[in-house]
Order: structure tokens, then C-alpha cells, then sequence
């Protein structure tokens, strides 16, 4: 949801969808193809980031984890 609201506030997004006089300039094309991609990014990037961050933790708290053995 943080991703939708972060894009829907930049400029760019305001310009594309009429932040203009009587909605000159209105494109919702920039909706349809960058607003996918937003979703998809909100969803995907703090997953990934979930799962490097539990295998981390996991191979952190296995005894014998590490590569160098004294």
C-alpha cells in the first residue's frame, strides 16, 4: 500500500492524471501500464527482502554454518 501511495504523489503521477487546468493533459495510460508494476513491486520487494533476511538469521544460528574450520 506504501508503494501505491509514494507513486501516486511524485510529480509525474500528478502530471499524467490531470494535475492540470480542467484536466489538460490527463493520460491514463500511465496508470494502466506503471501501476501494475507498482503492485508488483510493493509485493514482491519486502518479500524478498523478508525471505534474505530469515535465511540469513537461519544460517547465522547453525552451529558449524561457517565455511572456515578451526
Amino acid at each position: 500500500m506504501g508503494a501505491v501511495v509514494v507513486w501516486g504523489q511524485t510529480a509525474r503521477t500528478q502530471r499524467h492524471l490531470g494535475n492540470g487546468f480542467e484536466n489538460n493533459g490527463q493520460d491514463f495510460g500511465a496508470v494502466l501500464t506503471e501501476l501494475p508494476l507498482v503492485f508488483l513491486a510493493g509485493a514482491v520487494v519486502p518479500a524478498v527482502l523478508w525471505g534474505l533476511g530469515a535465511w540469513l538469521l537461519g544460517r547465522r544460528g547453525r552451529p558449524g554454518s561457517s565455511q572456515f574450520h578451526a
